[in-house]
């Protein structure tokens, strides 16, 4: 009797280790691109968007945490390299977090490959703050605006402490973005010079906003409700997506984007210039 008792717990421990294992998120998994990355390394979350399944979960999912999308209404494209996901009006790739990345970054990089032959103001990716609270408690957006000759680039961290606007405007603006090519953008946060540095195409550019006396980022993860790639930290209503509204804070990028990274460190130039010559 003993025995068959053990037997029966050591059943149900083996039950239970394996759905706790589960990203319950996620539906069944199978062949998806994948990256080097040892575990609790610096990338924090990847999507290559290379699935070619009919299942569009699939061809978003986080290589480093096998993490699925809770949505993905974006169609596939041909990309930098391989497949990409083409951004539209009103619509956006949904994941409920970008796995440890806000616990973990310090310093922090994004890597991220777009194409856009026109611009209006929108956003890369945010990630938004619970609507109960003002719009700048919205943890990180990327936004573009301006013209095509003169963009806009701005690169907003809000943090447990304080806020910062990064921009890239005026005379500093990033020439030659918008030219419906695919392009390489780089944002690298070091938390020991307190400035960012934005790389295109695997150049740095020679504005490094600084966050002055800032240090690390010390992001709060109970206070991101979510990680967008495509579109602004607020949401259209019904109402607003019929009449055809515009928001600043929700727009949605309509260009491609392909090969999304986040790091939970300051890259170096050449890991930048690797990420661009590889396409990766």
């Amino acid at each position: 009797m003993k025995n068959k008792i053990f037997k029966i717990f050591g059943a149900l421990s083996i039950s239970f280790l394996m759905f706790s294992c589960q990203n319950l998120d996620r539906p069944e998994l199978g062949d998806y691109p994948k990256d080097a990355n040892q575990p609790g390394g610096p990338l924090k979350f990847y999507v290559a968007f290379d699935g070619t399944t009919s299942n569009p979960l699939m061809n978003a999912v986080d290589s480093i945490r096998a993490k699925f999308p809770s949505d993905n209404p974006l169609a596939s494209i041909d990309g930098a390299k391989g497949k990409a996901a083409q951004g539209a009006n009103y619509k956006y790739i949904k994941y409920s977090s970008a796995n440890d990345f806000a616990k973990e970054a310090k310093s922090f990089s994004l890597s991220v490959w777009v194409k856009k032959g026109d611009l209006k103001t929108d956003h890369i990716f945010s990630m938004p703050a619970p609507s109960s609270y003002h719009w700048s408690a919205a943890s990180m957006f990327l936004l573009t605006e301006g013209t095509a000759a003169q963009p806009v680039v701005k690169f907003f961290v809000k943090d447990k402490t304080s806020e910062k606007w990064f921009e890239w405007t005026g005379a500093n603006a990033v020439t030659g973005l918008y030219d419906n090519n695919w392009h390489h953008l780089a944002f690298v946060y070091d938390a020991g010079t307190s400035k960012m540095t934005l790389y295109k195409d695997g150049v740095a550019h020679t504005n490094a906003p600084e966050w002055t006396g800032h240090g690390n980022v010390v992001l709060e993860p109970t206070k991101i409700t979510g990680l967008k790639i495509g579109a602004g930290p607020q949401e259209f209503t019904a109402q607003q997506v019929s009449q055809g509204a515009s928001d600043w804070l929700k727009n949605s990028w309509n260009g491609g984007i392909d090969q999304f990274r986040l790091y939970a460190t300051a890259l170096t130039a050449a890991e930048v210039n690797t990420l661009y010559t590889k396409k990766k």
